[in-house]
């Protein structure tokens, strides 16, 4: 009996059509000779009947499989990849001296192996985590670094090395015809994406400035970032970019304040209206306004997740929880490593700790973490 694999869960985006097709072909064989798993799958999307099952019935269940409400609809989205890849080939960003700005180097290969010629700023300071004040760039870098060394163990002058790069990058933006800003939903992005929006605000380049704002990805089941994306799909990406007007920029000024603001209520406010101008930023801004102590328990919800994992499944690696906060516990993925074991250290730290990190001289993503009684105490009151 041959066992089909199911679909593996795509993350790359890239969907190949004669593969497909194989696939469809090869599920109806096994369909009809009645293995079971084969049609478990059929069954799944298929209502039964009396009819014998035809190629467009398991072309249907290989679309459904892979995200798609029809195989047309795949096809088409195939078809569409596959134009934009010729397109870049043929043009790209080539007929305008184009900056691709980015809050990470994650996708600068993947946009030179897509056809991509144009510069690449990484900026990258985590401003979902740390002190955060509306101060000229120079202050707010030199406040950043300080924390930064906190959090990664690096000498300040590195730190501050590593920002300056970026934020003086941000003052030479008039040597290009063309600003591109590549961001999608999470709150890392988009309260990054907020301050540069902000920044274009104040001091409006010569430039058009255009964002690619990213979501979700037609096939990818659990869309985190776009570093995760096929060069195919940045291709396919780029042509859905759209111009930077006014009411975003704006967004980004009362955004960027309202995150340096002393109290929450400005940015709760802001929230409530639902960011009409970039909605996935609203939605990005109440995710972080989640990590404010709660009420009852004094946890923002990174806190809490982190303990219900290590309740599910632990005593458990920190490494493995970050890996199970990311795969399922998250509801918005954003953070790094380093920023998950900083967050862990107050439930470590505390005098009356809610975890327990094993004492040895491994790493730290190798460490043990385990729940203390308190720290069970403290998720009976969440669940009250």
């Amino acid at each position: 009996m041959t066992t089909l694999p199911r679909r593996d869960a795509t993350s790359h985006g890239r969907f190949n059509l004669e593969q497909q097709r194989k696939r469809a072909k090869e599920l109806l064989k096994a369909a009809r000779a009645d293995e079971p798993d084969a049609l478990a799958r059929v069954l799944k999307h298929l209502l039964p009947r009396e009819t014998p099952l035809k190629l467009a019935d398991t072309q249907f269940v290989i679309a459904r499989e892979c995200g798609f409400p029809s195989w047309p609809k795949l096809k088409a989205h195939i078809e569409s990849l596959d134009a934009s890849r010729w397109q870049i080939a043929q043009r790209g960003d080539r007929d305008m001296a184009t900056l691709h700005i980015r809050c990470g180097s994650d996708i600068e290969h993947t946009l030179r192996t897509a056809g991509f010629e144009g510069d690449f700023l990484a900026f990258s300071d985590p401003f979902c985590i740390g002190p955060l004040h509306d101060l000229p760039p120079g202050e707010l870098m030199r406040l950043r670094a300080r924390f930064l060394t906190e959090i990664s163990g690096m000498a300040e002058r590195d730190a501050l090395a590593r920002l300056r790069k970026g934020y003086r990058a941000l003052e030479e933006l008039d040597r290009y015809e063309r600003l591109v800003l590549w961001f999608e939903h999470d709150s890392y992005d988009q309260l990054i994406l907020a301050y540069l929006l902000h920044r274009l605000n104040e001091n409006p380049p010569k430039g058009r400035v255009e964002l690619v704002a990213v979501e979700s990805v037609p096939g990818v089941d659990r869309f985190i970032g776009i570093g995760q994306l096929a060069p195919d799909l940045l291709a396919w990406l780029w042509h859905q970019r759209r111009p930077v007007a006014a009411p975003l920029l704006e967004l980004g000024t009362r955004a960027w304040k309202a995150l340096a603001a002393e109290s929450p209520e400005a940015l709760q406010a802001l929230v409530a209206t639902g960011t009409p101008a970039l909605p996935m930023m609203g939605r990005a801004l109440a995710r972080h306004l989640q990590e404010l102590p709660a009420a009852d328990t004094g946890l923002g919800l990174t806190e809490r997740l982190a303990l219900e994992i290590v309740r599910d499944h632990g005593p458990l690696p920190v490494g493995k929880a970050f890996s199970l906060l990311m795969r399922e516990y998250e509801p918005l993925p954003y953070l790094g490593d380093l920023m998950f074991w900083w967050l862990l250290q107050p439930l470590i730290d505390a005098p009356q700790p809610l975890l327990i990190v094993s004492d040895n001289q491994e790493e730290w993503p190798h460490r043990q973490l385990a729940l203390t009684e308190r720290g069970r105490g403290v998720l009976g009151w969440c669940s009250i």
